[in-house]
């Protein structure tokens, strides 16, 4: 039985309350067990032992965190960043990321604490041409989710935020802004490595985060699930200093899965239309999006303000930006950096081919109500509910959108 069989059977047993798979080789039991107890495992599975001759899984890491102890990989989870490089280097294709979902279809059985799933922005077409973002949002709550919260509003939010922060950091000689959004690989590749340009991060949390922690202290007693198609998204929500914003992280691949459970049909069901996020939040999908959301945005609040973006695709062209940023042999004052090419759109674990998913989020993004937050009154009705009512207070006032550098 493969990994990729032996989840489906195990998520359909958990749905109908039938016994789990029997009869499992060693192989299989301990792929059971990681499917049943995700978080007592690290965020890197291996299907099975291997002696790692050639150790390009090692080689693949930027951030160090496989070693070779006794001829066999190891993982220090403290130095992975979920990056999944080592998973695409593995030539034996033995290694897996953690995956959320038997975890999710439990707490989706337990009605005293309702399940918010928060959907990443590059949801748009990932599951299928009737998929719509309405049709979307039924589906969750007919495999037992309370609501779908489009993680795009808290993108404005944020937004807002570094727009503000970028046309007071601009008052200062010399000045430049590194997003401090979106992306955790960007964030750990400038915290491990960049620390002498550290201080150009806005110390704001991801859109991930904000829309966990606005969500949990607006109604409380719930969990979060975040769905993206990013496996580095798993290693954010378990930093220390972030935990207790998301209960579990689902792959749009694991999502996917669960909907094959349900036996989902998006061509049969009615649409729920919700209109919550702007073009800027819906952007951050693909790259460029959050230079050209803040970029917008300052426009409008600041008109005398320029900013000047760069941004940069992959984790190798993300270092080598941040190496010209020190050695002063770029011009850009606002610099954005992706892990995945193309954006989140490029995430290991998508669905749909990144250019045509970046296509359909730029539609997405054109067809919104709002183009930047300063204009969606959804974002200034969540700010003002939050206590912030100056610009003041929401750039001081609060944890709930900040964390340390």
């Amino acid at each position: 039985m493969t990994f990729s069989e032996l989840h489906r059977s195990v998520l359909k047993a958990k749905k109908d309350g039938t016994p789990l798979p029997e009869n499992l080789t060693d192989k299989e039991q301990h792929q059971l067990d990681c499917l049943l107890h995700p978080d007592e495992h690290p965020l890197v599975w291996k299907m099975s032992d291997c002696d790692c001759k050639d150790s390009d899984c090692v080689a693949a890491c930027t951030f160090h965190a496989l070693e070779i102890h006794d001829g066999k990989a190891v993982l220090n989870p403290d130095k992975c960043t979920g990056c999944a490089k080592c998973i695409e280097a593995c030539k034996n294709q033995n290694l897996t990321f953690s995956h959320d979902s038997i975890k999710v279809l439990e707490m989706l059985k337990e009605p005293e604490h309702p399940v918010y799933a928060l959907m990443a922005p590059a949801f748009i077409g990932q599951f299928g041409a009737d998929a719509t973002p309405s049709r979307v949002r039924s589906a969750l709550k007919q495999i037992g989710f309370a609501g779908m919260i489009e993680v795009a509003a808290f993108a404005d939010i944020l937004t807002l935020k570094e727009s503000l922060e970028f046309t007071q950091n601009m008052q200062q000689p010399e000045a430049f802004q590194l997003t401090s959004c979106c992306c955790p690989v960007w964030i750990k590749l400038i915290r491990k490595d960049f620390q002498k340009i550290a201080g150009h991060l806005p110390a704001s949390v991801s859109p991930m985060i904000a829309c966990g922690r606005i969500a949990k202290q607006l109604h409380k007693g719930i969990r979060t699930v975040f769905i993206g198609p990013c496996l580095a998204k798993k290693a954010e929500a378990k930093e220390p200093e972030l935990a207790g914003a998301i209960d579990a992280v689902l792959t749009f691949e694991e999502l996917g899965y669960m909907f094959d459970t349900f036996q989902v049909d998006f061509s049969r069901i009615e649409g729920e239309e919700k209109e919550h996020s702007a073009e800027a939040g819906r952007l951050y999908a693909r790259t460029g999006g959050v230079s050209h959301a803040v970029s917008e945005c300052v426009r409008k609040i600041a008109p005398d303000c320029h900013l000047e973006p760069v941004f940069a695709n992959g984790v190798a062209d993300c270092r080598k930006l941040l190496e010209n940023i020190l050695s002063g042999k770029t011009d850009g004052n606002f610099f954005e950096g992706m892990a995945c090419p193309g954006g989140c759109v490029g995430g290991p674990k998508r669905m749909l081919e990144p250019v045509r998913a970046a296509g359909m989020v730029n539609d997405y993004a054109a067809a919104a109500p709002y183009k930047t937050p300063a204009e969606n009154p959804y974002v200034i009705d969540l700010i003002h509910r939050l206590g912030f009512f100056t610009i003041e207070e929401f750039l001081k006032g609060s944890d709930i959108l900040t964390r340390s550098l």
